[in-house]
Parts: structure tokens; C-alpha cells; sequence
């Protein structure tokens, strides 16, 4: 994939890229693997806002995409790389023996016409999907199981890839895309490759409408604000914080950690992403 940088013909269009879509064979989506989806604007089942600064945005279609991979044993064939508006990676359109149809996550050095499967005896190849105790050290993988049987989980975005750094015992250590260091137990699968459309973290919107196309809203600085609707409000013309970082409801906003520690999946990280 390459990109497309427009000429400054207005202040929207300098510095302004896209995607070539160089690598896409076909328009229309598959219908039989369409679904609606409607759009939350952040809000949840009570309408209340808990994501903020979104809402808007083109209307799009929800793509089925095979996480689990679970056709062990048949082949298929990839029909079509396409385009998906719902995330940064291309999916490719596997044509099954059986006659089914399924979109998957379109790897790097995939293209019409390939091979795919999936299976402890699969070969090493992208595409293919294997469990972790059969995929030899040193090879990028994504899509991978949390827990066995799942379905993928992690290594989803465009660009990115996992890479097996070694096994013992019942558990493969993982180094993701973040820089963690992760055990996975060696029955969780994953599938062969890098992800494609490697140069999606580089396109520049250019301007504020491209981003509202994507179902962002504008964000207001919390010092542009007055007293009572942020902790950061307030002052004659440009004033410090004056405390340290809040969120509007005042909890603490930079360094704050989240992170549940009696969540079991903690004892599997072995080094995180932030030393």
C-alpha cells in the first residue's frame, strides 16, 4: 500500500493523505455477510454518555469477520481483497470448498487467489491459522486467543504483529505490538502473518470535517471551560491548571492507573508495554 498526498490547493488539502486502495479487487461487499449497525453515539443502554466526543459520522454496514477460524481441515480459496470502513485493515473474501463464504483479516503477501486453512498440520504460511504450541518461535502471528476456543482477541489493527519469543511448559511467551511481554496458553490459536495496510498509521486527515466523516466530535479543552463545568475552568484569560490534571468529574487524569490488580490475566504479563 502507498499513499496519496493531494496538492495544497486549499489549507483543508495541505499536508492532506489517503490510501491508493491499490491493493483492493472488488467495490461491493458480500451481502450474505452484511449486518446493520446503528450508531450509539456514545451513549449507553440508559442513554447516558460514557464515551464522549462521538456522534455523526457516514453511515456504514457491519462486516462478519471469522475471528475463531474454526473450518479445521478445508481449504479455501481468497476471492477478493476489500475495503472495510469499520476498521484500518483490509479483509479478505475466502470462498470455502464447502460452499461457504467468510471474511477474514487480509495479511500481508495474501492475495486473490491463495490458499488458505486452518489446523494443527496447516503449513506456515499467512494466512493460514494454527495453535500456538505449532507455530515455531520467531514467527509473526496476529489474531490471537486469550482463552482457547474464543476466538482472537489481540492483534487486530492494521500494520501490527505479534512475535513468538519462545515456549515452556503449557504457555508461549508473546511479545505484542505495545512492547508487552505476554503468556499465552500454547492451545490458543493464532494466525500466520503481519497485517496489511501497514502505512494506514501515517495518512494525515488534514482537516476537521474528515475527522467528523469518522464519527468524532470536537473535544473542548478543559481550561476553555468555566468553574462548574471542569475542575480546570475558570481565571481571567489564560490561566494555569493550578492542581494537578482532573478529569471533568475529578479523578485524577495523567499517571492515574486503571488497571483492575485482581484481574487473573495480570499474572500472565512477564514485562509491560511501560517499564
Amino acid at each position: 500500500m502507498t499513499l496519496k498526498v493531494y496538492k495544497p490547493t486549499s489549507p483543508g488539502r495541505r499536508l492532506m493523505s489517503c490510501a491508493t486502495f491499490e491493493e483492493i479487487t472488488r467495490v461491493a461487499p458480500e451481502k450474505s455477510l452484511l449486518m446493520p449497525l446503528k450508531k450509539k453515539g456514545g451513549r449507553n443502554n440508559r442513554g447516558v454518555i460514557t464515551v464522549r466526543h462521538r456522534g455523526g459520522g457516514n453511515k456504514r454496514k457491519l462486516r462478519l469477520i471469522d475471528f475463531k477460524r474454526d473450518k479445521i481441515g478445508i481449504p479455501g480459496r481468497v476471492f477478493s481483497i476489500e475495503y472495510d470502513p469499520n476498521r484500518g485493515a483490509r479483509i479478505a473474501l475466502i470462498h470455502y470448498i464447502d460452499g461457504e463464504k467468510r471474511y477474514i483479516l487480509a495479511p500481508l503477501a495474501l492475495g486473490v487467489g491463495s490458499i488458505i486453512t486452518a489446523g494443527e498440520t496447516a503449513e506456515i504460511t499467512p494466512g493460514n491459522a494454527l495453535p500456538l504450541n505449532s507455530i515455531p518461535t520467531t514467527t509473526l502471528v496476529h489474531n490471537i486467543e486469550l482463552v482457547p476456543g474464543k476466538g482472537g482477541q489481540l492483534v487486530h489493527s492494521a500494520g501490527t504483529a505479534a512475535q513468538i519469543m519462545g515456549k515452556e511448559g503449557n504457555y508461549a511467551l508473546l511479545r505484542l505490538p505495545s512492547g508487552e511481554l505476554r503468556k499465552f496458553h500454547v492451545k490458543c490459536w493464532a494466525t500466520i502473518g503481519q497485517i496489511g495496510n501497514i502505512d494506514h498509521k501515517n495518512i494525515i486527515l488534514g482537516k476537521a470535517g474528515r475527522r467528523r466523516w469518522l464519527g468524532f466530535r470536537p473535544t473542548v479543552r478543559g481550561s476553555a471551560m468555566t468553574p462548574r463545568d471542569h475542575p480546570h475552568g475558570g481565571g481571567e484569560g489564560r490561566s494555569p491548571i493550578g492542581m494537578p490534571p482532573k478529569t471533568p468529574w475529578g479523578k485524577p487524569a495523567l499517571g492515574y492507573k486503571t488497571r483492575c490488580r485482581k484481574k487473573i490475566s495480570n499474572k500472565f504479563i512477564v514485562q509491560r508495554r511501560k517499564k
